[in-house]
């Protein structure tokens, strides 16, 4: 069994080429358990095959990954039962409310008292009071809030979140932002990849960022900063953003 001291993921060298390309090219990197990793790059650098090389939906060419103390290639069933993986599109039955799509999972995978189990994640994510209606009422956060409480069914240790605020509006993403938050302070050990600066700064406790293939650099946010010449202090008027000003208009406390 894993220890609290081991990295919930550790990544050593992988590689991972489709006919020429080589996408992956000896990437390196461990995610502290009860934390938040992101996986910075652009589109096409590779951070969609690593995360699903990491869920065992896809075979690595060479290196290794351990998660939750389970070699992915040699472990895969034991990997499959301690996470959930997350894509870019909400995984919700929009047909049934959103209690019903959580009890659906819950009964899905035989656990006890799926209705308990479903009430204290609406609870949780700011859901109960939608629970009756049907999911395709809801908007894209309230969407994306269940489809985060459906992966947390069954207390997975590691959740992968692959790019999930594409596509979301500026509220949106900021009740995502929160509910991710809320993962790790349940001892959740959160991977995210993405594509937006803001999003890594305003979640990761760490930040590695994939460019060609591989980890160009990896730390805290204080840590990359360091990496630029100081700043020289100026002293000018300061604007507002036009995140200062929308959530001003629409008054979300943020």
């Amino acid at each position: 069994m894993p220890t609290t001291s081991e990295p919930a993921i550790r990544v050593r060298g992988l590689e991972k080429s489709y006919k020429t390309v080589r996408v992956l090219r000896g990437v390196d990197f461990a995610v502290a358990r009860a934390s938040i990793f992101a996986l910075l790059g652009a589109n096409g650098a590779g951070k969609t095959t690593v995360v699903r090389i990491l869920a065992t939906l896809l075979k690595a060419d060479a290196g290794t990954a351990v998660v939750n103390g389970f070699d992915v290639a040699a472990q895969s069933a034991h990997v499959r039962e301690s996470v959930s993986l997350t894509g870019q599109f909400a995984a919700v039955d929009e047909i049934l409310t959103g209690r019903e799509n959580l009890l659906l999972v819950a009964r899905l995978r035989h656990l006890e008292n799926p209705g308990r189990i479903a009430d204290d994640l609406l609870t949780r994510f700011s859901l109960r009071d939608a629970a009756a209606r049907r999911a395709s009422t809801y908007s894209g956060g309230m969407r994306r809030r269940l489809d985060l409480a459906m992966s947390l069914i069954g207390s997975p240790p590691v959740v992968f979140l692959d790019e999930p605020t594409t596509g979301l509006d500026p509220q949106a993403r900021a009740e995502v932002w929160q509910a991710v938050k809320k993962l790790a302070e349940h001892g959740t050990t959160v991977l995210l990849t993405t594509q937006y600066l803001d999003e890594a700064e305003q979640l990761a406790d760490r930040i590695a960022i994939l460019h060609q293939g591989r980890i160009v650099v990896n730390g805290t946010l204080a840590e990359l900063k360091k990496l630029l010449p100081p700043a020289q202090v100026e002293y000018v008027e300061k604007q507002p953003t036009l995140e200062d000003i929308f959530f001003a208009i629409v008054k979300d406390p943020r």
